[in-house]
């Protein structure tokens, strides 16, 4: 600073002295001479006054600076004013671009969201519309084969059995039946399943969608997407567009969001076609009957009504146990039962005719009294006449059947007799029922047969009449009234559309006359009985109990007030019956061992029979084939036991059969 003070200073005045010195040198303008000219020029000394040249650099460079100092100070004031608008008109050009990329970036995403849903929507009712198409999207029908092709070969449609269900089926099916639902229902190998395959072959599965039922609702709720072609929104890509899909729910709530979409679908081919859609829930009684069962069919019966009531779609359930029909009666205005029995004899013969022709070579073709003793076996059950039809021997195949279902209610219901623990009560109640409602249909059958035998009509060619009660007649007699239908899922007894209890079959009916026609069958059920209320008393009363008393002996018990109770010791009612009384089991021991004298001095040998034991069948397989020939006789006459025979001469001893 102390140098940039003394530089300016001189400078000024070198240059005021040479500004003087040329104004002298011109002459004012007040003289009136003749112009007079001179040429002038700036003096200055020959040598120049120079200061160091370092410091002249210095000086110079000062001097730009400081006038660049000056007009950036004016520039800067005038940047300042600016600067301060154009920030404010960027920011805000920016806030609107970044408005307008939001808002335009939404509007895509909300456009090709709400095409999508659009989309989404329409392809689902696309999918589920094909599963009523014509065809066999499920695999259902194809599963279900006719065992003969559609020819011209006159034995074939000659022996074909026309089921009188199935008319009406073909028109349920067909559409043609509008407003209501149905509930078929029969025992297990009636044939429904293929009376409503038959129906849905004939209009080629058009309009209709079939799937079984289960225990699991996930199960089912997978099955029922199976059948109408609906995955419940799981290819739903909606979250790539921030749209939310449906939130995990059980399946109930799944099924219902189903019968929503089919019903969108139904209005459509309603309007369309004029008939109704129809979904067939084959097997409904594998649905549990526990408090999800209950509300999943109380959900399906509640769609059945109102949408046959709309006429929009044709609810078509499938069972084999009476449960669920007590379940939809309770809340069906609309419902309507369709039953299904089991062939008559004229129906069996042409059934074992038209399966036979199909396995085996027309030289085998069964005669008419051979399909006659099958019925007489086994009755007119199309499950048991399709599985006896395709073997070669055919009776040896009847007999078979008729030892399984004997083996089947053993295992079941199998009496345990007096020596039943306690941890094993309910057991034993279970299966002292049923014993009890089997020899009631029994007793029934025997006193029904003895009026066959009598009476003067012939007994040729009759059909199979199983004994029935009414359910609460039944009940009765079991004391239960919770354990019926039990033994309906066991398939043991049945009950029909008209709450009548029966054997569940004809083979079954044959193991129980069987069963009952044991030695002692009465005593080793009244055995179990006792044992029950023996073993529930012990939880209701005070026993005291004597041990080491001799039969036949005299006691005298004495109480406090004196009083005296005298007591003898006798053999039950049961023992005296197996074994007689003293003097009587002393003269029948005396007797029994003459007769085994006199065997062994004849040289021939009687069966013996163990009367100790309570059996309920053969324990030697061998033995339990006597019963193969027993079956050949006739129905009426062979387990009639010896108090209701009348003398006919194809009559025989239940406890003596010819094995010769």
């Amino acid at each position: 600073m102390f140098i940039v003070n003394i530089a300016q200073p001189l400078r000024r005045e070198m240059q005021s002295k040479m500004l003087s010195v040329i104004t002298r040198s011109i002459r004012p303008r007040s003289c009136q001479l003749p112009p007079t000219y001179y040429f002038y020029r700036q003096l200055h000394t020959s040598r120049p006054v120079r200061f160091n040249q370092i410091v002249e650099q210095f000086v110079d460079e000062l001097k730009d600076d400081n006038d660049k100092d000056n007009k950036g100070k004016e520039n800067n004031s005038n940047n300042e004013k600016e600067s301060v608008f154009d920030r404010f008109k960027s920011f805000l050009t920016k806030c609107l671009e970044t408005i307008g990329i939001t808002i335009s970036s939404v509007g895509v995403l909300g456009l090709a969201g709400f095409l999508y849903h659009r989309f989404y929507n329409d392809h689902v009712l696309w999918k589920m519309n094909q599963a009523f198409e014509k065809g066999d999207p499920s695999a259902q029908i194809k599963m279900h084969t006719r065992t003969h092709d559609d020819s011209n070969d006159h034995f074939i449609n000659a022996h074909w059995v026309e089921r009188p269900q199935q008319k009406l089926l073909d028109e349920i099916i067909a559409g043609k039946i509008i407003g209501r639902y149905f509930l078929i229902i029969g025992e297990k190998g009636t044939g429904k399943t293929s009376l409503i395959m038959e129906a849905m072959k004939k209009v080629d599965g058009y309009n209709v969608t079939i799937f079984d039922a289960h225990a699991d609702p996930e199960i089912f709720r997978i099955r029922l997407g199976k059948a109408l072609n609906f995955t419940f929104n799981e290819d739903y890509i909606g979250s790539l567009f921030s749209i939310r899909g449906p939130r995990d729910t059980t399946a109930l709530l799944d099924i219902e969001r189903a019968f929503s979409k089919l019903e969108e679908l139904a209005i459509q081919r309603v309007g369309k076609i004029r008939r109704p859609l129809i979904m067939i829930i084959n097997n409904a009684h594998l649905i549990k009957e526990n408090e999800e069962g209950v509300k999943l069919l109380e959900l399906l019966q509640q769609k059945a009504e109102s949408l046959s009531g709309s006429g929009l779609l044709t609810m078509v359930f499938n069972s084999d146990d009476y449960w669920v029909y007590e379940k939809l009666k309770q809340l069906g205005t609309r419902l309507e039962l369709i039953n299904v029995r089991d062939f008559n004899r004229y129906e069996t013969v042409n059934a074992l005719k038209f399966i036979r022709h199909r396995y085996f070579p027309s030289d085998k073709v069964l005669k008419d009294d051979m399909c006659n003793a099958v019925y007489d076996l086994i009755g007119g059950r199309p499950q048991h006449i399709t599985q006896v039809a395709r073997h070669n021997d055919i009776i040896k195949a009847c007999h078979e059947i008729i030892d399984r279902e004997k083996t089947w209610f053993l295992n079941q219901c199998g009496l345990l007799g007096s020596d039943m623990d306690d941890d094993v009560m309910e057991s034993g109640k279970f299966s002292s029922s049923a014993m009890l409602l089997m020899r009631e249909f029994v007793e029934m059958d025997r006193n029904r047969m003895n009026t066959l035998i009598t009476s003067e009509k012939s007994r040729d060619f009759t059909e199979h009449q199983l004994p029935e009660l009414p359910l609460w007649r039944a009940r009765q007699i079991m004391t239960r009234a919770d354990y019926i239908q039990r033994y309906d899922n066991l398939n043991i007894f049945t009950i029909d559309s008209e709450s009548r209890v029966r054997a569940d079959s004809v083979p079954m009916m044959r193991a129980f006359h069987e069963i009952a026609s044991q030695p002692h069958f009465d005593v080793l059920l009244g055995d179990t009985i006792d044992r029950v209320g023996d073993i529930e008393s012990l939880g209701r009363t005070r026993e005291i109990v004597l041990k080491d008393l001799n039969l036949g002996s005299k006691y005298i018990l004495q109480r406090n007030n004196g009083d005296e109770v005298a007591m003898t010791m006798i053999k039950s009612a049961k023992e005296a019956d197996l074994h007689g009384d003293f003097d009587e089991f002393n003269e029948e021991a005396e007797s029994k061992a003459g007769a085994e004298r006199g065997v062994e001095e004849g040289g021939q040998e009687e069966d013996h029979v163990d009367e100790d034991d309570l059996y309920l069948e053969e324990i030697n397989r061998k033995d339990s084939r006597k019963w193969w020939k027993k079956r050949m006789q006739k129905f009426d006459q062979l387990y009639l036991p010896e108090k209701y025979r009348h003398g006919h001469e194809d009559d025989i001893d239940l406890n003596r059969v010819d094995e010769e």
